[in-house]
């Protein structure tokens, strides 16, 4: 027939998909051939095959009509992430606490050792106060959190529940131009954006790849999971009655996590409209049946494929920062240290987003590692020429209320924590994956815009209608 395609084969797919458009009058019709043929496999399925266990299937089947549903879907999905958000916050507390105040036991040694030597301050500075204790802060902040989240997050995979989280998200993503599967790598941003990142390898088209890549910063990474809890507990969630913190603790970084998958959503429409312009790709996922979890196997091996990597990257890339952080702030220019005269630089600029200066510095300062954000910052409200522990203070709270702290500061640091540009090894990685200094650099600069954007505009309305 003329006009028609020439096929190479009477089953090239193709060439039938190029006919049915055209038959169509150019309208894609691929979700409707998909559907009929899955349609008419199901059909010979139940002529041919017999199930051992048809029950079983039929339960698939009606669970995945309530967890996949367009009303249900997704309460049910935000539920389950908020539980396990309060499993990891409330589970994390009493093993992060007992592992700093193990390091704190063998750091009292280590000095005693230093000062039994006679070695310099500054050799005990740089060495213990701070190598070994940015070490050990990454490792007793990072480590209880991630040996919960990922071995939850691999139960609810190996029970078969995320695929159902990308079959829900998919509709999201579509509409924003991106593709479905940025669903599963975002939900691995929330361990490690550094990882996550690689994990975009599984997304086939390039626009949409690089999609996922730009956007994947916007859910907190497990370095950021500190911050966003420990604000938190100690300023949103203060008024809840003690037996209900953690979980208005739970809800205000679910709130968080909220934002940041509409600002990815949103990011996600605007470069697809724009840089990144192009039709999206289709997706079509088989759900896999679900299945009883392998529980002691899933996590043994999540803990060690994940938490262990994930923790030695961290190490690796704060330890240093801690001798830099050290250094910064004991190396004096006059009366104050560098640290402080930084500070100093940055806070006309950092009070028009409602922040100060030596939370900016921290933000700066911890561009290798998001995990020493929080010490590099008390280090310098403290003056201490060391890092210090979050837990090692008794009132923490008095400390930022004595720096001029409000809710507002809280809210925009957390806001600034969830928004700015990824850590080094992240950005690393990007450049990697990518080839591309110009997409690496636009990686960090469209969500640091973002950052500045969203804190000023909180701040500039906060004080607009008097709430601080």
């Amino acid at each position: 027939m003329a006009g028609q395609p020439v096929m190479n084969s009477p089953d090239s797919l193709e060439g039938l998909l190029a006919l049915a458009r055209q038959t169509a009058g150019g309208t894609a019709i691929r979700d409707t051939i998909v559907g009929d043929i899955y349609q008419t496999t199901r059909q010979i399925c139940k002529q041919t095959v017999r199930y051992e266990d048809k029950k079983k299937l039929e339960g698939t089947y009606k669970l995945d009509k309530i967890v996949t549903s367009k009303l249900w879907g997704y309460p049910i999905m935000f539920a389950i992430l908020g539980v396990v958000f309060w499993i990891t916050i409330a589970g994390a507390n009493v093993p992060s606490k007992l592992i700093a105040d193990g390091f704190g036991f063998v750091e009292g040694y280590l000095t005693k050792g230093f000062n039994a030597l006679h070695a310099p301050e500054w050799l005990h500075g740089i060495v213990v106060l701070g190598f070994f204790r940015g070490t050990s802060w990454v490792i007793s902040v990072m480590l209880p959190p991630m040996a919960i989240f990922f071995p939850v997050f691999a139960l609810l995979e190996n029970f078969g529940y995320l695929p159902r989280v990308a079959f829900n998200m998919d509709r999201l993503f579509k509409k924003s131009g991106g593709h479905g599967k940025q669903a599963l790598t975002m939900s691995m941003g929330f361990g490690c954006n550094a990882a996550a990142i690689l994990s975009t390898r599984i997304i086939e088209s390039p626009r949409e790849r690089m999609l996922a890549i730009l956007t994947n910063n916007f859910v907190p990474c497990n370095g950021r999971w500190p911050t966003l809890i420990l604000l938190s507990s100690l300023f949103m969630a203060a008024g809840a009655a003690s037996g209900l913190q953690s979980i208005a603790t739970a809800f205000v970084v679910m709130g968080m996590v909220l934002l940041g998958i509409a600002v990815t959503l949103t990011v996600s429409w605007a470069l697809s409209k724009t840089a990144l312009r192009g039709v999206p790709s289709h997706y079509t996922l088989e759900l896999p049946p679900y299945r009883r979890p392998q529980i002691l196997k899933t996590i043994l091996l999540s803990s060690r494929d994940k938490s262990l990597n994930v923790l030695t990257r961290a190490i690796v890339v704060a330890a240093p920062a801690g001798v830099i952080t050290w250094i910064l702030g004991n190396v004096m220019v006059g009366d104050s240290s560098v640290l402080q005269h930084m500070a100093s630089f940055l806070d006309p600029f950092a009070h028009l987003i409602g922040l100060d200066g030596f939370i900016l510095m921290a933000f700066i300062l911890g561009l290798p590692a998001n995990e020493v954000v929080l010490p590099i910052l008390l280090m310098g409200y403290m003056a201490s020429g060391a890092m210090v522990d979050a837990d090692g203070i008794a009132n923490i709270k008095d400390i930022f209320l004595q720096h001029n702290w409000t809710w507002l500061t809280a809210l925009n640091m957390m806001l600034f924590s969830l928004l700015h540009y990824p850590c080094g090894t992240t950005l690393f990685n990007i450049y990697k994956e990518t080839k591309s200094k110009k997409w690496t650099f636009l990686s960090a600069a469209i969500p640091l815009s973002i950052a500045l954007l969203v804190t000023f505009i909180t701040a500039q309305a906060a004080r607009l209608f008097g709430w601080v």
